[in-house]
């Protein structure tokens, strides 16, 4: 069934999310627009470079001629793309990427302040599948800008950033993924009944069973085959393939229940591309 999202809603998490990464990058030394981040390849110049492509995308814009045939992590034809406009964009300096994001993000949010409802609720093309509205699309687009804000944030040692209207989005759109993460990525045994208990500013407890296929439910017969208990933020950074190294990330994963199932689960949580 398509996802509906309230459109309002929708543009001002993505608003104050262009904000918190213009706030971010507001002065920034070149040594630490320079600075790798835990993205393959990609400085937190990169990162910024792959917002604005993709807003820019969004607008209309033709990707700009690149040479990416020595880049060897590109896996996929998005990443591809993503990659002609980060290699368009790695001579610039901090000022000129500041302004190219100031430029773009207001000329999108221009857009989205022109739509209506019904145009959040119409069928859209989106990265998780063509049967969905473009208000998912822009809950999608919310979740990348929040993770790569926090991939920034990572590179330079920053502390998350713990906004409950961030995290309640951010995680409603990785709990679409938990069925495909247990059944699929993790390879969990039919039987198996999985209860994700995340803490922290949003407090959420998901649950999952395998029966035939993984899926979402409202409650288990009987107690769950593995328990994992993390901090919401940590639990966002693993879905998203985030390994992030700064000492001071939130705490480790508690596992109880079938303690070697629950090691193969973590090991597995990652599902974006």
């Amino acid at each position: 069934m398509p996802t509906l999202i309230d459109k309002p809603q929708a543009v001002d998490l993505l608003r104050n999310q262009f904000q918190a990464l213009a706030a971010l990058c507001s002065d920034l030394t070149e040594d630490q627009w320079d600075r790798p981040t835990c993205l393959p390849g990609w400085t937190v110049r990169d990162v910024l470079s792959h917002i604005i492509g993709a807003e820019a995308m969004l607008l209309g814009e033709q990707a700009p001629v690149a040479d990416i045939s020595g880049i060897q992590h590109i896996k996929n034809p998005i990443a591809e793309a993503n990659e002609l406009w980060v290699q368009s964009m790695r001579d610039h300096n901090g000022e000129q990427m500041r302004a190219r994001f100031t430029d773009v993000t207001a000329r999108r949010l221009a857009a989205l302040d022109l739509m209506t409802q019904a145009d959040f609720d119409a069928p859209s093309w989106t990265p998780a599948g063509r049967d969905e509205t473009y208000g998912r699309f822009m809950r999608i687009r919310h979740y990348d800008c929040f993770m790569h804000e926090h991939d920034i944030r990572d590179a330079l040692g920053e502390p998350p950033r713990v906004d409950p209207n961030d995290l309640r989005s951010a995680t409603d759109e990785v709990a679409t993924g938990l069925g495909y993460i247990v059944g699929r990525r993790a390879g969990m045994p039919d039987g198996s009944r999985v209860r994700f208990a995340l803490i922290g500013p949003v407090n959420r407890t998901y649950l999952v069973s395998v029966d035939g296929r993984a899926a979402l439910v409202e409650s288990f017969d009987g107690e769950p085959t593995v328990r994992l208990e993390l901090a919401l933020t940590r639990f966002l950074r693993l879905t998203g393939g985030r390994h992030d190294k700064a000492p001071d990330r939130p705490g480790d994963v508690v596992i109880s229940g079938d303690r070697g199932l629950g090691e193969q689960l973590v090991a597995n949580l990652a599902f974006t591309i």
